[in-house]
């Protein structure tokens, strides 16, 4: 079966495809000894799916150009091995022509699916399927110390397989990882249930994640979207290849702005909901061409400005170079001091909080952070690991409880600076709520944690454990230097 969507860069053989993979190695290994001692190893790279602001670096980096190949895609056993430099573009290109896709594709096509298992990726098959490291069956590293080690889940590196998620390349960056692979339909069928309530839709949500059901549909993708706490959305998806007509929200049409209609609170069997269909490729990249909504801010949503957008410029690769470019020469602050109006702070986040706290985390959200729409994701961990009593072992630098579900929490805009306010104050509002609701919120972006509640929050002492271990000599930054903010 093949499905649509363009033909992805997979080998003419395992045999060529492990073999461009080992002269890629060669090369970063090559790029690793050449790094002086005593210098701080980084990748050489100039894009970046990360808001924090990165350190200015002039040396010398990893050569990682030979590892953003997928090496070869296995349909019997429904998994891939895959450079760890690979973006999910490629990878998901590759593995559609045989009917399977990853257990989770990230949103963006530029993420990679090192970045997703060492920084954490989410999408709307977590309430099923988890997070992206988990479906990893081993990964080789190369570490601190210069060595590539192959870890799983029960060899003799199994701390590092499971210390690696959430590590952020400083215990070391994934060369090769070996995934497991699901099997898709050519489409998927979407129904839009509104609520009127946010405590209505976590109650729903809840339902489904433990049910995988709604209204007697099966439902295999889940996410939502909160316009304002009188009107939220839960989109419920379900494989099919039942033929018919398709959406296309790659040219004018905007695809959260489909998700929008009337209806009673939390439609059900005897008020039909608002139904779509997507191809399995198009759903898969269905944030992809917005960046959810951020283009808007670019004027990309503008029919007049869109008309005139080339098409291959409406992908978030691009929108990243607009962002780039803001940081750079603080064009926003600019246009809005020509306003009047006060500088903006980058309010740029994911969260997590168990599902039973979603409406008070968004009713709070709403009330004290002028953002909106706002994203909802639910999880649930697939692995509790050999002792579900010791959730610190499982996932240990991102602990998630096992059988608990939680609830990911998106929203990517600024707000005004309030004269005199402390630096990041709504950045740190939202760490303090977060926290309060027995939550965590991801790392790719800006942070204001103090040393010793970072280390409470994100494993301290297992990532020190690993780090002496994996890189004895310091060679990589540490955890809280590379994702804290600090003045």
């Amino acid at each position: 079966m093949r499905l649509s969507g363009k033909a992805g860069r997979a080998p003419a053989t395992r045999e060529s495809g492990f073999a461009a993979h080992r002269a890629g190695v060669d090369r970063l290994l090559a790029s690793y000894r050449a790094i002086p001692d005593g210098a701080t190893v980084r990748l050489a790279k100039k894009t970046s799916n990360l808001f924090r602001a990165r350190a200015q670096n002039t040396a010398a980096g990893l050569d990682v150009s030979g590892l953003d190949k997928v090496i070869a895609v296995d349909p019997v056993t429904k998994t891939a091995e895959v450079a760890g430099m690979t973006t999910y573009e490629e990878l998901v290109a590759a593995t559609l022509p045989h009917g399977l896709a990853p257990l989770v594709v990230p949103q963006l096509k530029t993420i990679t699916l090192g970045g997703a298992v060492t920084g954490l990726g989410i999408e709307s098959t977590s309430f099923r399927n988890g997070l992206p490291h988990e479906s990893v069956l081993e990964m080789d590293v190369l570490t601190g110390a210069g060595e590539i080690v192959t870890a799983t889940r029960d060899n003799e590196h199994a701390d590092l397989f499971r210390g690696f998620p959430n590590s952020y390349g400083t215990l070391g960056y994934a060369v090769r990882l070996k995934i497991e692979l699901e099997t898709v339909q050519p489409y998927v069928a979407l129904r839009h249930v509104r609520f009127h309530t946010l405590r209505a839709l976590q109650e729903t949500l809840a339902t489904i994640v433990t049910d995988q059901a709604y209204a007697g549909e099966p439902v295999d993708y889940l996410d939502g979207v909160v316009f304002s706490a009188e009107e939220s959305y839960l989109t419920l998806g379900r494989r099919t290849d039942e033929p018919g007509p398709v959406s296309d929200y790659t040219g004018m049409d905007v695809y959260y702005q489909s998700i929008r209609h009337r209806g009673a609170e939390a439609d059900g069997p005897s008020q039909p909901p608002k139904r779509d269909r997507l191809t399995i490729h198009d759903y898969l990249w269905r944030w992809d061409t917005d960046w959810f909504w951020c283009s808007r801010a670019f004027g990309a949503q503008n029919p007049k400005i869109r008309r005139f957008w080339p098409k291959p410029y409406r992908r978030s690769s691009f929108y990243w170079k607009l962002v780039a470019l803001d940081h750079k020469y603080d064009i926003g602050n600019k246009i809005e001091a020509r306003k009047g109006n006060p500088p903006r702070e980058r309010v740029v986040q994911d969260i997590e909080v168990p599902v039973q706290r979603t409406a008070d985390f968004v009713e709070w959200f709403l009330r004290e952070i002028p953002i909106e729409p706002i994203w909802l994701c639910p999880l649930r961990l697939r692995d509790s690991g050999p002792d579900d009593r010791a959730t610190d072992r499982v996932w240990p630098l991102y602990p998630l409880k096992p059988r608990r579900a939680y609830v990911n929490v998106g929203f990517w805009s600024s707000v005004p600076i309030v004269p005199g306010a402390q630096e990041g104050a709504a950045n740190r509002a939202i760490e303090r709520t977060v926290t309060d609701f027995e939550g965590h919120k991801s790392l790719y972006s800006d942070s204001f944690y103090d040393k010793d509640e970072f280390a409470a929050l994100y494993g301290g002492k297992h990532f020190a454990e690993l780090k002496k271990r994996y890189d004895p000599d310091q060679r990589l930054l540490d955890l809280y230097s590379k994702a804290v903010q600090r003045k």
